[in-house]
């Protein structure tokens, strides 16, 4: 089998939870979806998932399909219980993530008369200085990656030291995964960091392709984000998404 670029994402987000340990998985969205599953069943067979309502499950099911076999109740309020405590990933989408972190799922254009009125914060904020955070981009482009978020829904390191320590303390945006490449915040004064190009992409294109400055650790040389392993395509491909459902946010020709 022939790596896609879905395939390649879909790693790359399993990668974002490899080394979790026992924690409540919160993917949202497709792609978050398979890769942690992917995840479960490879590198981490201790995230705990669950089928987005009110069950825990025991092994990953196909994308959209029900779990055969249930290991545990979460009904939604006890969700909340789950967000304050703190064991847990979540991963979320991003109509704007800026240089310093902050993620915009609100609205576009001034606050005060917003062009764009979007999901509006939801969980965001609790989501961002409350557990483990990273974001999911399947179409990168300056739109997206801003110099600075119109509406702060999602709270950046930056902002999050500067409220104190009740923001701060479990603060922890981990990894920015797009259709083009890998990132996390580690450039300086916590910043946008560019971690992997997956195959095919440039480095200038990237930087085309981001409305922000991206940093780069040394002299500039970006490796590849890696390629699924054969077991890991097989799993994609004949066990959690034989439909090829992933390639409705990652054409096949990307």
């Amino acid at each position: 089998m022939t790596p896609t670029r879905a395939d390649v994402c879909a790693a790359a987000i399993a990668d974002a939870f490899a080394d979790d340990g026992e924690i409540f998985a919160s993917p949202m969205g497709l792609l978050p979806m398979l890769g942690v599953r992917l995840c479960r069943l490879t590198q981490n067979p201790d995230l705990v998932i669950s089928d987005g309502e009110s069950l825990f499950l025991a092994s990953p099911p196909p994308l959209f399909a029900k779990g055969d076999v249930v290991e545990g109740w979460i009904p939604f309020r006890r969700v909340f219980d789950v967000v304050a405590y703190g064991k847990r990933h979540v991963m979320m989408g991003a109509t704007q993530v800026d240089r310093h972190g902050n993620q915009n799922i609100s609205a576009i254009g001034d606050f005060a008369r917003p062009t764009r009125q979007l999901l509006g914060s939801r969980g965001a904020p609790g989501n961002t200085v409350n557990n483990r955070t990273s974001y999911w981009v399947p179409k990168h482009s300056p739109r997206v990656f801003v110099e600075q978020v119109d509406v702060v829904s999602g709270v950046g390191p930056t902002r999050a030291k500067a409220a104190g320590t009740g923001a701060s303390r479990y603060h922890d945006i981990h990894r920015i995964v797009s259709n083009l490449a890998v990132f996390d915040l580690h450039g300086p004064g916590d910043t946008l960091r560019l971690l992997s190009v997956h195959p095919g992409v440039t480095l200038d294109e990237v930087r085309e392709a981001s409305g922000c400055d991206v940093h780069v650790d040394g002299d500039g040389a970006v490796p590849e984000s890696r390629l699924p392993t054969p077991e890991e395509l097989v799993l994609v491909n004949e066990v959690l998404d034989p439909k090829g459902l992933r390639f409705k946010e990652v054409p096949r020709d990307a």
